[in-house]
């Protein structure tokens, strides 16, 4: 961290389902809960998930944090409508675990907004999230 400014602690998401979102990246980057945000037992109340939860990544990684908001319009990218907002750029090592990244987006509810993992210079595919943010997910 460079001497007399701020680090980026995390990143937070709106969403109108924060448990829901919070369990899609919690799945898709292999993070955990923060002590307290663990999901509770079936049937039981969630109130942690009605508000705001944090997922946490190793040590010195950045947080993703989901916020409860009534509602939000979803991204409409590529279409210029309602901008990206936000959007997460994720790097895997080689077009096959690209393939494989794909694959367990998509059964974990992302959406495929574009696919470039045919390009020669920077394979990547864009999808959105359950509550519509943009991510990348890319060889780099």
């Amino acid at each position: 961290m460079a001497e007399g400014r701020p680090r980026i602690a995390q990143v937070v998401l709106d969403t109108t389902d924060a448990r829901a979102l919070a369990e899609f990246y919690r799945e898709l980057f292999g993070l955990e809960y923060r002590t307290g945000d663990d999901p509770p037992p079936p049937g039981e109340p969630d109130p942690a998930g009605a508000d705001w939860l944090v997922l946490r990544a190793a040590p010195g990684g950045v947080q993703l944090a989901f916020q409860q908001v009534e509602t939000l319009a979803p991204s409409t990218w590529p279409d210029a409508d309602i901008p990206q907002q936000l959007h997460l750029d994720c790097t895997v090592p080689d077009v096959a675990e690209l393939d494989r990244q794909h694959e367990r987006a998509l059964a974990l509810g992302a959406r495929l907004l574009r696919d470039r993992s045919h390009d020669p210079d920077e394979p990547l595919r864009v999808y959105a999230d359950l509550a519509g943010h943009p991510f990348c997910l890319f060889v780099g």
